[in-house]
């Protein structure tokens, strides 16, 4: 409506976990499931009137995009980026399957409840960390919400600081290992009072002293139950000591070895130097544990203690105290003369909490990675004139139980000849995750019936990058960074002249609801209590029981609920198998995104077939301001229903339109036009529904419109036609008698000397709260806008006695009195 030239397309990304969970709970296969689900969904959208160039749709699972999928994958791992190597990974040992993060809940299989385990498994990675410094500096240049930027600054996880060697030794020093740590602050060397490894560190049993063996293996197996994000927000962190020590290389003290929960493998080495009095972790283990805590940076603003013992870390920089012939020195200066003053036994270097990406699933609806495992040449990639590698049709799909893909079991698919020997070899079983499709969609979009290429390269480079991309935060992360990185290796490869896919983001929130309480949820909260009941304590399984009960006898009594988890106060140390347990129970209480796990989605087909496409419509865009997470509210929906009944009524109750419209109801009409055109700009579209409704509201008497002529009702028309755009289209036609589409009429302008007004509300506060309002010429003086607010009579009654010091105008638009 606008004139502009726009692409607007959409599509589905239906490869993956989600999608085969889906076809698994619905006893159909994935690609069967897979189509029904997309003729149902783009059913409803076509409903919706979702204004998309059906065109342009594309379909991940689709050989024709697939093919490229593959292709971009082989063009990575031809320069080195993908690789493959074991990894530990979650395990069912009852289901017999490698489980995803999102399929391990409170530590056990989402299945069958069993507590999860671990196993070696062959992965294909994806060498994202050769992009991390491109990936983080060119956030600054990007139109993003700075929440995303936040984010992705965070995930990647840039650190300057040294790598450190530490020597370990077994209980009876008969072994001894060089270990690296990597510390930002290798100033507080000196304050190393003991080590942490992660539970999951190999040297862990080999080092340990035999008799913390028993308890350290407990230890180690309640930890891999636990997700890393969940045992780095935890607000007190646990750990066992080995019982034997490391070596601080700046200083020779032997410094006792614990392993700790909020050290992770994944991070630096698996290894951290603890240094109490300078790091909150640090802090609080060492008071939990009673260990050392040596002060090393001295700040008059550190917290302490009537002694002159910290109270608290102090983290910041300062001079160098206990440290040796270091004393003295300021911080920044001793970073790097520390550095120097070890030697071989360190050097600066840069780390980042991101790791490579994990890129294979054994699991059959994803696609085939195309490689040939020959045992002379090793892996060799297919040739490009040979892709698609289509993935087979098979009967049984669901999870093999032997830690494969399903996709292992077809010796006539799998047994192959090499393509560099021609000896005989096999193909790759491992299938892509979810997100591969997803990283390059946008491109596809262009041209998606083209089999020679991605898309034409003059057309990429006219298109793109995409102008606006709308998606929601929980893409921050993962999504938008690997959308990021494939662009760029795109980029590198010759592909696209941008190296970026999205000029701006507009992160919107989500509809949220409360998940349905029923008998299964309660019984999957009971399974995980039978599960983890042997490592609670008897009290704690009492009292988790206590609150299934009450939830079986009354789904929605939370205060009953909370009442009985509250009895866990009386317990010193709550286990970490009660906690995450409790917060399950929690869970049930609270809003979430729609999905069909939660049980708490609502029907789009029975909200249209109850009060129309366009009410639905109206009020998604009216809940409230699209950033946020809104509560679903079907009395919301009935409101915009009730609206657009009122406006049908209204136009369709003008007997005729006048030859010149009345001031008033031109200049309502004028002043909607600006605030709907500003507030769509700016992605207020609910304030925008406000407009609509504030101007039917000055416009109508009794509920009747008097004084509008036929430009200004199509002018409204038009403004609610992105809105609304069935109903809009029908009084397009029935009121206005056009024959044509609204949708293809120009946006109207709005004129401003029309909308200025005569005069202007002003709220008065007397000490900053609102007495009352007065009404001034638009072109008052601030001197005259003063005497009406000091003459106004409900203000007079506040300034009684009291003496005014002084009157504030602030920018025309409010008046502030104050007294004393």
């Amino acid at each position: 409506m606008c004139g502009f030239e726009v692409l607007h397309p959409t599509g589905w990304d239906a490869f993956g976990l989600p999608t085969e969970q889906d076809a698994v709970k619905k006893g159909l296969h994935p690609r069967i499931n897979t189509a029904k689900n997309i003729e149902n969904m783009k059913r409803q959208m076509m409903e919706m009137g979702a204004m998309y160039d059906w065109s342009k749709e594309i379909n991940t699972t689709d050989p024709k995009y697939y093919k490229w999928t593959q292709w971009i994958f082989l063009q990575m791992f031809k320069r080195g980026l993908a690789y493959r190597r074991r990894m530990s990974m979650n395990w069912c040992p009852n289901c017999k399957i490698v489980l995803a993060n999102e399929e391990v809940v409170a530590g056990c299989c989402e299945r069958c409840g069993s507590v999860a385990g671990k196993k070696d498994v062959m992965q294909w990675l994806l060498r994202i960390t050769k992009y991390a410094d491109r990936l983080l500096y060119d956030l600054d240049k990007l139109d993003w919400d700075e929440k995303v930027k936040v984010q992705q600054r965070n995930w990647i996880g840039r650190s300057e600081g040294a790598e450190v060697i530490f020597t370990l030794y077994s209980h009876d020093g008969s072994k001894k290992h060089d270990l690296a740590i990597f510390t930002t602050r290798p100033d507080t060397l000196f304050g190393a009072t003991y080590m942490v490894l992660a539970p999951e560190h190999p040297l862990v049993m080999e080092i340990a002293h035999p008799d913390r063996k028993a308890e350290l293996q407990k230890y180690i197996d309640w930890a891999g139950m636990e997700k890393e994000i969940d045992r780095a927000a935890a607000i007190e962190k646990t750990g066992v000591d080995t019982g034997t020590y490391a070596v601080n290389p700046v200083n020779g003290e032997k410094i006792p070895v614990w392993i700790a929960d909020y050290v992770m493998m994944t991070y630096g080495t698996g290894a951290s130097m603890a240094v109490p009095a300078h790091d909150e972790r640090d802090f609080a283990f060492a008071k939990k544990y009673n260990l050392p805590i040596v002060e090393v940076v001295s700040n008059p603003s550190a917290k302490k203690d009537a002694s002159g013992s910290l109270i608290e870390a102090f983290v910041g920089d300062g001079i160098a105290v206990n440290s040796g012939q270091f004393d003295g020195m300021p911080t920044a200066e001793f970073k790097k003369k520390v550095v120097e003053h070890l030697g071989d036994k360190a050097k600066a270097t840069v780390n980042y909490k991101m790791r490579d990406w994990v890129f294979s699933r054994q699991r059959y609806w994803g696609e085939p990675i195309p490689i040939i495992l020959c045992d002379k040449c090793g892996e060799v990639p297919l040739p490009e004139e040979e892709l698609p590698l289509l993935l087979p049709e098979i009967e049984d799909w669901k999870p093999s139980g032997t830690g494969e893909s399903p996709l292992a079991n077809l010796a006539d698919w799998v047994n192959t000849a090499c393509p560099k020997c021609g000896g005989p070899a096999k193909r790759e079983t491992n299938t892509m995750p979810n997100w591969a499709g997803s990283c390059w969609y946008w491109m596809r979009y262009l041209a998606p019936g083209d089999e020679r290429e991605i898309a034409p390269k003059e057309i990429i480079d006219k298109w793109l990058p995409v102008d606006m991309y709308l998606g929601g935060i929980e893409h921050a992360i993962l999504h938008l960074l690997y959308a990021r990185f494939w662009q760029r290796f795109l980029y590198d490869i010759g592909v696209t002249k941008h190296d970026e896919p999205f000029r701006r983001l507009f992160a919107f929130g989500m509809v949220v609801k409360e998940p349905d309480r029923d008998s299964a949820s309660i019984d999957r909260i009971e399974q995980v209590i039978d599960t983890h009941e042997k490592a609670m304590s008897a009290k704690e399984a009492e009292i988790l029981r206590g609150a299934v009960a009450k939830l079986r006898a009354d789904a929605n009594d939370s205060e009953g609920v909370f009442a009985a988890l509250r009895e866990a106060k009386k317990i010193k140390e709550p286990s970490g198998q009660f906690e995450e347990t409790a917060e399950l129970i929690r869970d049930l209480f609270k809003a979430h995104k729609m999905s069909k796990s939660k049980g708490n989605v609502v029907s789009p087909d029975e909200m249209v077939g109850k009060y129309g496409t366009d009410s639905l419509r109206l009020y998604e865009l009216f809940m409230g301001p699209p950033e946020l997470d809104t509560l679903w509210s079907e009395a919301g929906i009935e409101g915009c229903y009730r609206f657009l009944r009122r406006t049908w009524d209204a136009l369709h109750g003008i007997e005729r339109f006048e030859d010149e419209p009345s001031e008033a109801v031109l200049r309502e009409t004028h002043k909607m036009v600006k605030k709907v055109t500003g507030r769509i700009d700016d992605f207020k579209f609910n304030t925008a529904v406000s407009a609509f409704m504030e101007y039917l509201n000055a416009v109508t008497t009794d509920g009747a419109i008097r004084g509008m002529d036929r430009e200004c009702c199509e002018t409204f028309v038009k403004c609610l036609a992105p809105f609304a755009p069935h109903f809009s289209e029908e009084v397009w036609h029935t009121v206005l008698g056009r024959d044509d589409s609204v949708h293809a009429r120009p946006w109207p302008e709005y004129d401003a000397e029309l909308i200025r007004e005569d005069e202007i509300e002003i709220p008065v506060q007397v000490n900053g709260k609102l007495r009352g309002r007065i009404t001034v010429p638009a072109d008052a003086a601030e001197d005259a806008i003063r005497e009406a607010a000091l003459a106004n009579e409900k203000v007079r009654g506040h300034l009684a006695g009291k003496q005014v010091r002084k009157v504030i105008l602030a920018r025309g638009r409010l008046v502030n009195i104050v007294v004393g």
